[in-house]
């Protein structure tokens, strides 16, 4: 069974996370979560970082993710959107995560 675009860029990601020693937690949506929860919640070096990915071709935020990103910023954490690692990476550089 292939991976999705999304799927391969969260798990690239993920990975990445794991070799900066952050926490995080892949986000599904069901009963049981928020909706528009971005995909990827992780704690960098002591600051909330929440990730939203995107397919590079036609991945669009819903409305409900736009204001949950705004939310978290709002809050004082770091909530972006991404199609890639290296995007991912800049956005962490970025915020003195790496």
């Amino acid at each position: 069974m292939s991976q999705g675009p999304e799927k391969r860029v969260e798990n690239q990601i993920k990975g990445y996370l794991d070799k900066l020693g952050a926490y995080h937690r892949k986000t599904h949506g069901s009963l049981f979560s928020k909706a528009g929860t971005p995909d990827i919640l992780a704690c960098v070096k002591g600051r909330f970082v929440a990730i939203e990915v995107k397919r590079e071709e036609g991945g669009k935020v819903s409305p409900l993710q736009e204001a949950n990103i705004q939310m978290i910023q709002k809050a004082g954490g770091i909530a972006f959107v991404t199609s890639s690692l290296e995007q991912t990476k800049q956005y962490l550089k970025k915020f003195n995560l790496v």
